[in-house]
């Protein structure tokens, strides 16, 4: 939906409104006009029904006004001395719309002196929990959200099993653009394969402001822009069509920002023609062929181990005098190169053309690629048929315009064009993970309304190999993402702080003991 059909539906809204609670304003001993004044209306509704008059922001915060709106209805015949279990129940099944019965058939004697309080422990428990969702799912949707490491992408910087707090402060939070969904689950119910929203209506993107700006490097979470949840690199085109914020989250390293120039030579990333820096927490990791002399025993087991090899690693033949190895560092290499028994160690670089290629092309490979243009928002590019491949989907999917082409000619919204200017800016995410990541380079650039946040924070790693206590990477517990020199763990601090808090709290409460006496 446009800012228009939104605007539209709210008057629609404060119409349906109004026409369904002025007698109730009246026997409140309110003037019938505050019913009728947006938002107004609604700040009197809550001195009706007896409740903060901030509750009312909640009635305008996407999702949040999903359990809101039920809330208010009862509240509102409860205040009107419509108290029964049917009388509610009417009022949720009719979604409100049973307080027109109330309005326009019943006497209204409005109840001054109502309890707020619950009339009993389910009543109690029902208002606690509803407290809480509201909490949590202001929480989880504007400043942090729960994450788990699924593939190994990010190996050594971020690993299967880690689990992170993502902050949605740092690039801004972006408010919900569905706006019917479950609180809290992203695309599907738990233990079902149903859909948790509906498709409409949407919001328009907006996002609130941040406290910095997506730099190169940093690890960001996003919703994959061509998502496919079924099958991971698959080429056919096929598309899973969802709202951009219901898209699987990703996650990756940002290597390119809007304005950049990018390609890559040989596996190492360029940007505007000088090789990108990577911190030092960054280990990327590409494809080796070992190649071994067959007479000097090797524990592969254990050297494997030694290295913090976690992807595929074998012989490709049964001479086994070469071993591939999926992914390994670049320390891990010349620490292989002194190993007895091994020949050489060889990084594999792609060669010709690959399919599945972004802008597909068949032009270049997952190693050799580009250069390309990584669009900025407010920034103008020539628009012929050898260009338009790489701007295809920014054009009729990410910034929905009507895209025809006729030959050579190329029409824009019903107009012959030779150039475009980009709506909103573009990020390029890569794996440091090179050979075992699917990432920009398959399906191109991520935009700037698909960007969830920044991972801050490792508060638990489970080792899927592991067994028992040896399951949980301890090293790994209560560790930042991001920062200078490697990871520390702040879990034995944490303990001690928790120590100590309830250690005060226990002298604290003697200590009252003893003046109470």
């Amino acid at each position: 939906m446009t800012l228009y059909q939104w605007f539209v539906f709210f008057l629609l809204v404060q119409i349906i409104h109004f026409l369904g609670t002025w007698k109730l304003y009246e026997a409140a001993g309110r003037k019938r006009w505050e019913a009728a004044i947006p938002v107004y209306n609604a700040i009197v509704l809550m001195k009706i029904i007896g409740r903060p008059t901030w509750w009312t922001i909640l009635l305008f915060i996407p999702i949040i006004n999903l359990i809101m709106f039920p809330v208010i209805w009862v509240e509102t015949l409860r205040s009107f001395g419509k108290r029964t279990s049917l009388d509610t129940f009417l009022g949720i099944i009719t979604f409100g719309f049973y307080i027109y019965y109330i309005n326009y058939t019943q006497k209204l004697d409005y109840v001054t002196d109502r309890s707020l309080q619950p009339e009993n422990k389910t009543a109690d428990t029902i208002s606690s929990l509803l407290f809480a969702i509201i909490v949590a799912t202001l929480v989880h949707t504007y400043f942090i959200q729960p994450y788990t490491i699924p593939t190994s992408s990010l190996e050594k910087s971020l690993l299967i099993g880690d689990f992170l707090f993502v902050s949605k402060m740092n690039y801004g939070a972006r408010v919900p653009m569905t706006t019917v969904a479950l609180p809290m689950v992203h695309d599907s119910i738990p233990l079902t394969k149903s859909k948790s929203y509906l498709s409409w209506p949407q919001l328009p993107y907006f996002r609130l402001p941040g406290i910095q700006n997506i730099n190169r490097t940093d690890i960001v979470v996003f919703n994959w822009p061509v998502d496919t949840v079924y099958k991971f690199f698959d080429t056919s085109k096929r598309r899973a069509y969802k709202p951009v914020d219901k898209k699987s989250n990703y996650v990756k390293r940002c290597v390119g920002i809007p304005g950049d120039s990018l390609s890559i030579k040989d596996g190492i990333v360029y940007i505007n023609g000088t090789i990108l820096q990577l911190p030092e927490r960054a280990k990327p990791q590409f494809s080796y062929a070992v190649a071994l002399d067959k007479k000097t025993p090797i524990d592969f087991e254990s050297l494997l181990k030694e290295l913090d090899v976690t992807d595929d690693a074998g012989f490709k033949s049964d001479l086994r005098d070469t071993l591939f190895l999926k992914a390994l560092t670049a320390a891990g290499a010349e620490r292989l190169k002194n190993v007895p028994g091994v020949v050489s160690v060889t990084r594999q670089i792609s060669k010709g053309v690959e399919d599945g290629i972004f802008p597909h092309i068949n032009k270049w490979n997952r190693d050799n690629f580009g250069p390309i243009y990584i669009p900025q928002k407010g920034k103008t590019v020539a628009l012929t048929t050898e260009t338009l491949p790489f701007y295809r989907m920014i054009i009729s999917e990410y910034e929905k315009k009507d895209l025809k082409v006729n030959g050579s000619e190329i029409r824009i919204d019903g107009k012959v064009v030779n150039s475009y200017t980009f709506d909103q800016n573009y990020y390029w995410m890569m794996g440091d993970n090179r050979h075992n990541s699917e990432d920009s380079r398959y399906w191109g650039y991520v935009p700037e309304d698909h960007i969830v946040g920044k991972p801050i924070f490792i508060w638990l790693s489970i080792d899927p190999h592991g067994k028992g206590l040896n399951k949980i990477r301890w090293d790994r517990v209560f560790t930042t993402v991001s920062g200078e020199g490697q990871p520390q763990s702040y879990f034995k601090l944490f303990l001690l702080a928790l120590v100590a808090f309830f250690v005060g709290e226990y002298f604290w409460k003697k200590r009252k003991e003893k003046k109470d006496l």
